[in-house]
Order: C-alpha cells, then structure tokens, then sequence
C-alpha cells in the first residue's frame, strides 16, 4: 500500500485498460481505489485520479450502471476540493457527461458539456486543444440530441478553429471535418 506502489498500480490498470484488457484493467482499478482510499483517503488527488480512471473503464466497457454513479461522486468531490475551474474537475465533468449521452440522457448531458466548454474556454482560452474538443463534445451531444441547428454552427466554428491551430492535416482538424460532415 506505499503511494509508489499505488499509482504504479493505477497506470498499469490505465494500460490494460487503453489495450481494451478490461478484465484486467477493471479489477486492478477497483483494488487499486480501494487501497488508495484507505492509505491516502477519499479526496487526495491520486484518488480521485483513479476514481475517475475507473469510471472510464467502466464506461469504455459499457458498464455505464457502474460509470454513472462513480463519475457523479468523482465530480462532486473534485468540485468541493478543486474547484469547477481545475483541470481535473473539467476531466470529471466531461466524463460525466459523455455517461449521460452515452445513456440517451441529453437532458443531463448538455447542461454539463455546455458548463464544461465555459470553464475550459475561461481556464485555457478559446483556441486550445482542451477547448476546441469541448467545443466537438457539445456540438455531439447536440447531434445526438437531435438539435442540429445548435450542432452544426458549432462544428463549424470547431473546424474553423482547428484549421488554424491545428493545420488541415491534424487529426483533430480531420476528426472535426468528419463530424460536420455526419451532422450536415
């Protein structure tokens, strides 16, 4: 249970879970957490970390019973401890909301991805990488909401944006075209 021992843990679970080895991953994240809530406590950052390590293995699994109410707890102590503006805290708020549309629940997703994209742009600007996938991540959830006269401005502006920090060739830029071209 030494803290060195634990995050090497958390990053060999985040590595068989990047490897689609959710048999693996899933149950090295859970002791992992437990392990981390009894040495280092429920809000240290390393914590919170893998808490929201394994949400996204348990959505990435389509566990999304098990995502949801993780990523609802990961998020709100992030924010008490955080702040909303934290980087670590949009990562939460994101997460979350990619869980709610992943579950048809646009209703709770948009207002989170709207809030998400308006802490990203306030902390890192309206040009960065962070801000441009916040942008892309609304104007989805938009799409997939079926509000297409939100969705497609934004895109729009998303690729715009992209093109000119990116280059035509990103493959964010070219994940930005796609996207408009799904929406149009």
């Amino acid at each position: 249970d030494h803290p060195d021992t634990l995050v090497a843990m958390a990053n060999l679970a985040v590595n068989y879970q990047d490897a689609g080895k959710f048999e693996l991953a899933l149950p090295l994240h859970e002791e992992t957490l437990k392990l981390m809530k009894a040495k280092l406590g429920p809000n240290h950052p390393n914590t919170l970390h893998c808490m929201n390590s394994l949400a996204l293995g348990y959505k990435a699994a389509g566990k999304l019973d098990l995502a949801l109410p993780l990523y609802e707890e990961t998020l709100k102590l992030r924010k008490a401890k955080l702040g909303p503006d934290h980087p670590d805290t949009l990562t939460s708020t994101n997460g979350l909301a990619l869980v709610y549309q992943a579950a048809g629940k646009f209703d709770l997703a948009l207002p989170l991805l709207e809030d998400n994209l308006k802490h990203t742009r306030s902390q890192f600007g309206s040009v960065h990488p962070n801000t441009l996938k916040c942008m892309n991540n609304l104007a989805k959830g938009y799409k997939d909401a079926g509000k297409l006269e939100l969705a497609v401005p934004l895109y729009e502006e998303t690729l715009k944006l992209a093109k000119s920090q990116l280059g035509a060739d990103h493959k964010n830029t070219l994940l930005c075209m796609n996207n408009l071209a799904m929406a149009l």
